[in-house]
């Protein structure tokens, strides 16, 4: 990866870790915060013959997670062409 100088190769990276940070906290958020603080809130709801709150600690998270995965790719890509650090 070459970029055209030491400034936008820095930008490049701030942006990429805020996108980082922004995708984790949404990770931690649904899977400590739905699966551990408000399962018992989540419970009085059903998902599927589950009570949410279950679903969220069981499941749900690892759902959420590889979302997170392709909208992170999509991101990266546009933040790649942004920077015109892309692979053709």
């Amino acid at each position: 990866m070459s970029f055209e100088s030491k400034d936008k190769a820095e930008g490049y990276w701030r942006e990429n870790l805020r996108l980082v940070l922004k995708l984790l906290a949404i990770w931690a958020a649904v899977s400590f915060g739905c699966g551990i603080l408000l399962v018992d809130v989540l419970n009085e709801i059903h998902f599927m013959g589950f009570k949410l709150g279950f679903w969220f600690a069981q499941q749900g998270a690892m759902y959420v997670f590889v979302a997170l995965i392709f909208v992170y790719v999509a991101k990266a890509n546009a933040l790649d062409k942004k920077y015109n650090v892309h692979e053709d």
